[in-house]
């Protein structure tokens, strides 16, 4: 089985605690929880939404693309020539310039044939670079809260409140909803009072057996 097929297996990044939109922010706070005495290994950059970017420089045409292959060239030819002197010290000037000039030569003949087999489908050099939406502070271990605090990002408790509920209750009744005792009304001026105190108290004359009062005969 080739080694491009393996699986390499995934590794744990932990739990996020901070996000950031650019990439140097996530540096800044990685700095911040190391100075903090969090271990590195329990840190990770990760970067969300991937994306790749090409920047176009400018237009491509033939003399650009012979420019290029020069700056190429001459930079191949001065390794060369290093590694020349390191292998034959004595080795004389003219040497190493001649090594330099076929290096220009050469990267300039290989751009230029480069060109000529893309410039119909690409006339525009570019640069590609990778990028992310934003990019997340992770932290595995027992140094999640810590981090948190840190960095400033620790979750604040929310409580719910719930409105008042209008409906009836369902198991007995509310001390609110009970009935109130009425005050006792006092009565009103010049109105007759009506006897409601004891019954031996209401009546002032001697009780008879008839309504009528009795004559004595002599």
């Amino acid at each position: 089985m080739s080694m491009m097929n393996m699986a390499l297996p995934t590794p744990d990044v932990g739990e996020t605690v901070a996000t950031y939109s650019k990439y140097e922010g996530a540096q800044r706070a990685v700095s911040k929880l190391i100075e903090k005495d969090v271990p590195a290994r329990d840190i990770s950059i990760v970067g969300k939404g991937l994306r790749s970017v090409e920047k176009i420089t400018g237009k491509l045409g033939w003399g650009r693309a012979a420019w290029q292959g020069a700056m190429n060239g001459i930079l191949l030819g001065m390794l060369v020539s290093a590694f020349a002197v390191i292998w034959v010290p004595d080795a004389s000037v003219a040497m190493i310039g001649g090594m330099v000039l076929i290096g220009l030569a050469f990267g300039m003949a290989l751009r230029l044939l480069n060109y000529s087999l893309i410039r119909r489908r690409r006339d525009y050099a570019s640069v590609m670079a990778v990028t992310a939406e934003r990019y997340e502070v992770a932290v595995t271990g027992l140094y999640t809260a810590k981090s948190r605090e840190i960095l400033g990002t620790t979750k604040p408790r929310t409580t719910v409140s719930r409105p008042p509920s209008m409906d009836p209750p369902q198991y007995g009744i509310r001390i609110t909803d009970q009935p109130r005792p009425t005050a006792p009304v006092a009565p009103e001026a010049g109105a007759p009072e009506t006897g409601e105190g004891p019954a031996d108290q209401r009546s002032t004359g001697p009780v008879t057996g008839s309504d009528t009062p009795v004559q004595s005969r002599d």
